[in-house]
């Protein structure tokens, strides 16, 4: 039988040790200098990345990341942080980052292309930021994603059809954009209504009032060809009205009948983000329950 000297055993030890462990630090060393590559790009005004510091084993301690057992990066929490900059190629090497939360800065440049090797991600937040130029159309390979907003940058161009793929996205906001052409409706878009695309002046199609050039003015039926009510004609002016009655419940505490009527009609919206305001006393409503198709409802 063939046995192992003390030298030969030591040796096949020592490379075990090295297959089993080494991945993950160069691994975890990767991203961590794709990280402070990232910092080095970035003016932060409030010190958040101030413990970020490269020669550390791994970045999982810094403030901001979130690691998993493979102490490989899952999340980045960096939003309303007044950062400005640009983001930085190296962020693709992030293989396993799920959420990306870079709300409410002052960054800048164009959504890169690169963020397709993102595959892992579940939430692209990237709203209320001074983004410029096209929505990437390599989104469309994040077949995990859930949550895409995109909603109060400068983005421009068409919305890309590769969207509709996304059969796990939940929640969509482009709005307050320089957004133009048709909005689709197909695959994943069904989902959406009116207010995923608000204020975007030169987007058209049956779910924003406005003809596309070529098409009939009179093709504003709902997308889907059922028989709900057609959000995307009146959904402006139903959150506008939902948003004064819901503001005079939470100041007056006296709720409104006409609420439970908005309340009903609201069933049909996904999506209501009513943080960054200063609504108090009162009590939520009851009501609120019949929003049986809501995913999202921010009210921080």
């Amino acid at each position: 039988m063939w046995r192992l000297k003390g030298r030969e055993l030591r040796t096949c030890l020592a490379v075990l040790i090295l297959v089993t462990f080494l991945p993950s630090k160069i691994f975890a060393n990767e991203e961590g200098d794709a990280l402070y590559i990232f910092r080095n790009n970035l003016q932060d005004p409030n010190n958040i990345m101030d413990n970020w510091n490269r020669t550390d084993k791994n970045p999982c301690k810094w403030n901001h990341v979130t690691c998993n057992s493979l102490n490989s990066v899952t999340r980045l929490d960096m939003g309303n942080a007044l950062l400005s900059g640009q983001l930085v190629p190296q962020l693709a090497l992030l293989t396993n980052l799920q959420y990306l939360e870079l709300y409410a800065n002052n960054l800048s440049g164009h959504i890169p292309v690169y963020l397709e090797n993102l595959t892992n991600l579940v939430s692209l937040e990237l709203y209320t930021n001074n983004f410029d130029g096209p929505i990437p159309d390599a989104l469309g390979k994040l077949f995990k994603l859930r949550f895409l907003r995109l909603n109060s940058n400068n983005l421009s161009g068409s919305i890309p059809m590769s969207l509709t793929n996304l059969y796990s996205l939940q929640v969509l906001d482009l709005s307050s954009n320089r957004l133009s052409g048709p909005v689709p409706h197909n695959g994943s878009f069904s989902l959406f209504t009116a207010i995923s695309y608000a204020n975007n002046l030169d987007l058209c199609g049956p779910i924003t009032e406005k003809p596309c050039p070529g098409s009939s003015p009179s093709a504003v039926s709902s997308p889907d060809g059922d028989s709900k009510p057609n959000i995307g004609a009146i959904g402006g002016g139903v959150v506008a009205v939902w948003c004064y009655y819901l503001l005079l419940c939470f100041v007056t505490s006296n709720t409104p009948s006409e609420i439970f009527v908005l309340l009903e009609l609201e069933q049909y919206f996904y999506d209501r983000e009513l943080s960054g305001n200063n609504l108090s006393g009162g009590q939520i409503p009851s009501d609120i329950g019949n929003l049986t198709n809501l995913l999202n409802l921010d009210l921080d």
